[in-house]
């Protein structure tokens, strides 16, 4: 009974400090989603933008010319729901910002009393001292702060459109899987594309994207090694010291 208690105990200990998700990919690389409609996804949620109001399109009689179109024929680029883009993320920032503060100040304050219920203030100089109140103050404060900040995301992505805005523009969901070994790395890019930013290969930038939200992280036995336990986790936010 105790070594069955012993064991449950133990158990639950693994599976607080590494995840019951862990648990179940012992012996085995991590597994991948399987391919399908991002709309579907638990997460996922319609976008609402703010809108212009609606224009009536120009009349063109007997024109064979159809505006934003790269081809005569036909347009090649991504243009409603279900078609494909790439998107291009390409981030390299590089930010350092030094501040250095120095203030200090001194005061001093000083009150006698000449005369009070007709004692002159000889008399009560004797008796409460040279000073009937004397203040000063010192302060001082030194602060330096640096930040220095290097990243580098070079990676492409085919996303899908999954809505078409009101105004024309498109909201894009792309996800990437690839696994090497036991590590799953994944690449999540969304965000709202102009249809004029989408080049004539049918790839767009990322910062041609509005409210983009770009992950890119991963899970497996690597990123278990470098996160630290959840019991730390909880201990570093609670303590107060």
């Amino acid at each position: 009974m105790k070594r069955a208690l012993s064991l449950l105990s133990l158990l639950a200990l693994t599976a607080c400090n590494g995840g019951i998700g862990h648990l179940s990919e012992i012996g085995h690389p991590p597994a991948m989603t399987r391919t399908q409609d991002p709309t579907r996804d638990t997460s996922y949620r319609p976008v609402t933008m703010p809108m212009p109001p609606l224009q009536p399109p120009p009349a063109e009689v007997a024109s064979l010319w159809r505006p934003g179109s790269r081809a005569f024929f036909k347009d090649q680029r991504a243009a409603q729901v279900g078609d494909l883009v790439t998107v291009i993320v390409d981030i390299t920032d590089n930010a350092t910002i030094v501040d250095n503060t120095s203030a200090s100040g001194t005061g001093s304050e000083s009150m006698g009393i000449p005369s009070l219920f007709g004692f002159h203030g000889k008399a009560i100089s004797h008796v409460l001292g040279s000073g009937a109140l004397a203040t000063s103050s010192d302060s001082s404060n030194t602060a330096a702060g640096r930040i220095s900040r290097n990243e580098t995301v070079t990676v492409r992505v085919a996303g899908t459109i999954t809505q078409v805005l009101p105004n024309g523009n498109f909201m894009v969901v792309a996800r990437q899987e690839v696994r090497v070994n036991n590590e799953l790395r994944e690449l999540q890019v969304t965000g709202v594309v102009r249809p004029q930013d989408i080049t004539a290969d049918n790839t767009v930038t990322h910062d041609r994207m509005a409210e983009a939200r770009i992950s890119y992280g991963g899970r497996g036995q690597l990123s278990v090694l470098q996160a630290p336990r959840y019991g730390q986790q909880l201990i570093d936010a609670i303590a107060p010291f």
